[in-house]
């Protein structure tokens, strides 16, 4: 099966229609799929769900889909390094589905796995329980109440990896790895970008993160330039 696609549009073609369901990998702009992202804003799709720890920051990363109003709803664990998420959020611009972050991690996770739902101690007591089951389960120190969180499935993964063979399998580059895995397994088709393919047979089998069962399409992005969310620098010594 030829997985490899000359550039991101043409990855993605047939795949993107208004209000689907996207789950988006990296951690602010750490590991994100740019070329990807690129693609989506100028594909002009609208109405989206998008599953994503965060939305980058202003017109980096998933912050372009903010600006251009194609993001109908978020589903995050955080939202503070991006005024117009802020913005569209306060504003009741932007339906946004708070969840902590390794719950939002694990909801993928489980959705990849093809486990509907699961119930954990997080959240219990807050904001965050309001409207879901609750189940009391014996815990260390007697009997506590979980709240139960469903499973994430997307019409589509984009994530971004450090290196692929060109059969799919995937090994991501130190912290770039970050939400990439379980959003990867959690689409319907995961497309990825990478930095480089080589032949199969080039890596080692337990080095691989991602196994290319899950990844359906692929493209190089490769250059990148290196985005700082924030700099902080010292002020010169006398």
């Amino acid at each position: 099966m030829q997985k490899l696609y000359p550039d991101a549009a043409a990855a993605l073609d047939r795949l993107l229609h208004d209000g689907m369901t996207i789950c988006a990998g990296g951690f602010g702009l750490c590991g994100i799929p740019e070329r990807l992202i690129d693609a989506i804003q100028a594909s002009g799709v609208k109405d989206l769900t998008i599953a994503s720890n965060n939305a980058g920051i202003d017109n980096e990363g998933l912050g372009k889909l903010l600006r251009t109003r194609q993001v109908r709803k978020m589903i995050s664990s955080y939202v503070g390094e991006n005024k117009e998420f802020e913005r569209q959020y306060l504003s009741g611009e932007l339906e946004v589905e708070f969840c902590p972050q390794g719950t939002l991690a694990e909801r993928c996770r489980a959705g990849g796995a093809g486990i509907p739902g699961f119930y954990t101690k997080t959240g219990v007591g807050t904001l965050v329980a309001e409207g879901k089951e609750t189940k009391v389960f014996d815990g260390p120190n007697g009997p506590e109440e979980y709240i139960l969180e469903r499973g994430i499935r997307a019409d589509l993964s984009i994530i971004k990896g450090w290196k692929a063979d060109e059969a799919g399998n995937l090994i991501f580059r130190k912290t770039a790895r970050n939400f990439n895995q379980p959003m990867a397994t959690a689409g319907r088709i995961c497309v990825a970008e990478v930095e480089e393919i080589v032949p199969v047979g080039s890596l080692d089998a337990d080095a691989v993160h991602l196994p290319g069962i899950y990844v359906k399409r692929m493209i190089v992005g490769a250059p990148y330039d290196k985005k700082i969310e924030f700099r902080t620098v010292r002020e010169r010594a006398a």
